[in-house]
């Protein structure tokens, strides 16, 4: 996950500071030093770095912090709001022309940014809001960039409009106008052609194409992944074509995200969307305030509540409560869990947005190994619909079946079903639990943690 290395950091940060109590000066500054390397490490720019540590500084060593009675809490509270303004501090959303006139999203990036599978990404994000999308394919270079698109649109369900490989890119976003204003599309989405690095011929095409087709939105596509290279490119795009916002994708994987840190400070262009993982529904609005709790560990509950209303249906949920209330869980209704875990981004994605198991929790957060949870899916899988349904029929020759089925030792299998049962057991008492003193999300980690996280086979 992105900025884990920088949230284990400044969370030590923090925990140091709490543990002094009154604060010197000299505290201050010696915490704002390691937060200094923690972001520099993170691959955030060095310019903006130093910018935003010389922000902080001036605050904390104010009476602000100074004179509070809980200074080190005051501390937090300054580098939260500093990283918020650092990112933009207010969410940007793209605006469509009023009376359904053609809105025109041109999307620019380098090769190998992920800019196509971004663009249905968007398009299949704005459908589920009412619009009538249209992505059109204008890089006729890659090789089976055309098709990737047809295939992602039609996985979105938003059609694609297409002139082969055979014309030019500015004469296919022209063509590509035409048809949304005929058929009625409020937006036209123009996937365009990157390259392996910024060149003068490329920059020129997008410029034509702008020329030829009121662009409304000239949106970059950039990798986290390529670090301080993403701020580079995102200046040069700005410099030369001129962008109106950032897409940050690859924030799902092992990348420090000093990018997503430094773009708007670098550009003064606002970051709009965080991919967030392979599938054209991971696509995040990005806002700040949510990004900063998350980096600071401090969860980012509004974000998975939304991610829980868009993939649970309520009626399921208040079944699934009365079974879990009532120890009547079974396996079946375990897969339907693991189901809409995998949905809302896996058990450690949803984990990492709990507030507590962050911060809170003493050693981080619990690790979880999403392949276990794949060889419990496959046990559960090798089962009868009946055993699925009743847990206690489970025997001996059923159990062997069962492993033979799944490809596991039978060992595995007798350590689920034991485990399955403690859980069946720790469920009734899960409401108990979400009203201890750690609060009512605190409670709800707590559960989930032991829940699924003792799952280890």
């Amino acid at each position: 996950m992105a900025f884990e290395s920088l949230t284990e950091k400044l969370q030590k940060v923090f925990r140091d500071l709490r543990g002094k109590g009154k604060l010197s000066e000299a505290d201050v500054k010696a915490a704002l030093k390691e937060v200094r390397m923690a972001l520099l490490e993170a691959d955030v720019n060095f310019k903006v770095v130093k910018k935003f540590i010389s922000g902080i500084q001036e605050r904390a060593v104010g009476a602000e912090v100074m004179q509070s009675l809980t200074p080190a809490q005051q501390v937090i509270k300054i580098v939260n709001e500093e990283l918020v303004k650092l990112m933009g501090s207010e969410t940007t959303e793209i605006t469509l022309n009023p009376d359904s006139a053609v809105t025109v999203l041109m999307m620019v990036g380098l090769q190998g940014a992920g800019k196509t599978t971004t663009a249905a990404k968007l398009a299949g994000k704005r459908k589920a809001k009412g619009n009538r999308p249209l992505l059109a394919a204008c890089d006729v270079y890659r090789p089976a960039a055309v098709e990737q698109l047809k295939v992602n649109g039609e996985q979105v369900g938003v059609p694609v409009f297409s002139m082969g490989t055979g014309h030019s890119p500015v004469d296919i976003a022209r063509a590509a106008y035409a048809h949304a204003v005929e058929n009625k599309n409020d937006l036209l989405i123009l996937d365009t052609a990157g390259r392996l690095q910024i060149d003068e011929k490329m920059m020129q095409e997008l410029s034509s194409i702008k020329e030829a087709v009121h662009v409304d939105w000239t949106i970059l596509v950039a990798d986290a992944m390529t670090g301080q290279e993403a701020v580079n490119v995102a200046a040069a795009f700005n410099d030369k074509v001129g962008i109106d916002g950032v897409i940050v994708t690859k924030l799902d994987g092992d990348t420090r995200g000093g990018a997503a840190l430094s773009i708007k400070a670098v550009t003064g262009k606002p970051i709009l969307y965080a991919g967030m993982g392979e599938k054209l529904s991971d696509l995040e609005q990005f806002y700040p305030d949510r990004m900063a709790s998350r980096i600071l560990g401090m969860g980012d509950i509004l974000t998975l509540i939304e991610k829980a209303q868009a993939e649970v249906n309520e009626e399921d949920a208040r079944r699934m409560s009365e079974k879990i209330r009532k120890a009547e869980f079974d396996y079946n209704d375990f897969l339907e869990q693991m189901g809409q875990l995998k949905k809302m981004g896996g058990l450690s994605g949803i984990m990492s947005m709990m507030p507590a198991l962050g911060a809170g929790m003493k050693g981080g957060m619990p690790e979880v190994d999403e392949k276990q949870m794949e060889r419990v899916e496959a046990i559960i899988l090798s089962m009868t619909k009946e055993e699925r349904a009743d847990p206690q029929l489970m025997n001996p020759s059923r159990k062997n079946r069962i492993a033979r089925g799944a490809g596991v030792d039978i060992s595995e299998v007798n350590r689920l079903v034991k485990q399955f049962e403690q859980m069946r057991k720790m469920m009734k008492q899960l409401p108990g639990m979400m009203k201890g003193r750690r609060g009512r999300f605190g409670g709800m980690g707590g559960g989930l943690s032991s829940l699924f996280g003792n799952l280890k086979l």
